[in-house]
């Protein structure tokens, strides 16, 4: 990839956007604002261009019409590879890399989030849920406040992570890996770990944490937590490996439900139509199944029924559709040529080429006054329309 900064663009490229400074090119824009960077740069450059990202050229495709082309293209546009580089940098896994049975192995695992076994997990969820807020509703009097994050933050990994020393394991392993968190964005780029401050000591110290060791203190594994870690075992993976894996399983589990759980809270907190609505809803679920609320009631709710909840739902989509920035990226393995009905591009074999459905979410032409949360345009009378 270093060829582009030395020939620059090529005939039949798309254009080329480097930034002023060298290596970096425009990651500094892109962190400031990533859906208005992209926007600005599709209104200048059109559907396709390439950025210079932390050492890496990535080609971006914001016409959906186009995704298919990237998506089914699995000769010379591979994801593996890509998630491969990543899982060594950010996560430090190796083994499972260069083991194709291993990896097949942890992927079948995956069926554990489907079915029965997730109708378990959620069960479970539920009931750790209640043994955490129980307790504390019965003894408190007076009410305490807290920021909002902190608040999900803390939720989401007591609920995840139920530890027999509790609060100092959740403590710190939440500390650690929202400051690791923070210095994501430059992991997938091409800069050194060694480079970027105490990283490299943060991803150690997380990764002793979940060793299985150090798990085995936990109360309890999920199914597919306890799946992966005998199929780690099964292949003789040294424990700091498996501390690894579980580190980016976790890492993905908490950073994509966190963000996704305050933005949901705050739209119901700024909107109190919407809370009511979504109160009646559970309430009517609750009288249709017999079930009554209150201190010594259990609550008990299948997948089903969680499906049933329309409002609910509509809420969490339109908070994904305004605040998920995530992007599916693929390697691009050899010279070849991106044919479309808007023209043909050429890409080149070591850069990265991504889609970016924000910008799509954004689209006025789409979404009526794209930027506005509307939960309730995707319900209608309480059937979704």
């Amino acid at each position: 990839t270093q060829g582009h900064w030395i020939t620059g663009v090529r005939p039949g490229e798309p254009p080329l956007i480097k930034g002023w400074l060298p290596y970096f090119g425009v990651a500094f824009n892109l962190q400031k604002d990533p859906l208005g960077y992209m926007k600005f740069l599709q209104t200048k450059h059109g559907d396709i261009f390439t950025i210079l990202l932390g050492g890496n050229y990535i080609t971006f495709i914001l016409d959906p019409f186009q995704y298919p082309l990237v998506m089914k293209n699995h000769k010379q546009l591979s994801f593996d590879i890509f998630s491969r580089k990543l899982s060594e940098k950010a996560f430090s896994i190796k083994t499972s890399m260069r083991n194709e049975d291993l990896a097949h192995d942890l992927h079948v695992a995956y069926q554990l989030l489907q079915g029965r076994s997730l109708d378990i997990l959620l069960e479970n969820m539920l009931q750790d849920l209640k043994q955490m807020f129980e307790p504390e509703l019965l003894k408190t009097t007076n009410w305490n406040t807290a920021q909002m994050l902190t608040f999900c933050r803390s939720i989401i990994f007591e609920s995840f992570l139920l530890a027999g020393d509790k609060e100092k394991i959740i403590s710190e392993l939440k500390d650690d890996l929202f400051k690791y968190d923070d210095k994501f964005t430059y992991l997938i780029s091409d800069i050194p770990i060694e480079l970027l401050g105490n990283v490299k000591a943060l991803q150690k110290k997380l990764i002793n944490s979940l060793t299985s060791e150090n798990l085995a203190k936990t109360q309890e594994k999920s199914e597919i937590v306890q799946r992966r870690q005998e199929i780690l075992e099964q292949y003789l993976v040294q424990d700091l490996e498996i501390g690894a894996h579980h580190f980016g399983f976790l890492w993905a589990s908490v950073t994509n439900t966190i963000p996704a759980m305050f933005w949901a809270m705050y739209y119901l907190l700024r909107h109190p139509e919407a809370v009511e609505a979504l109160r009646d809803e559970i309430d009517c679920l609750l009288q249709s199944t017999g079930q009554k609320k209150g201190s010594g009631f259990s609550i008990h709710l299948t997948r089903e029924q969680l499906d049933s909840l329309v409002c609910l739902e509509s809420i969490i989509l339109e908070v994904l559709r305004l605040h998920s920035y995530s992007s599916s990226i693929r390697f691009v393995q050899e010279d070849f040529t991106l044919s479309s009905e808007n023209g043909n591009y050429c890409l080149r074999k070591g850069d990265l080429i991504a889609l970016f459905p924000p910008v799509l979410h954004g689209d006025p032409e789409i979404f009526e006054a794209p930027e506005v949360n509307k939960f309730y345009k995707i319900v209608n009378d309480g059937n979704r329309s």
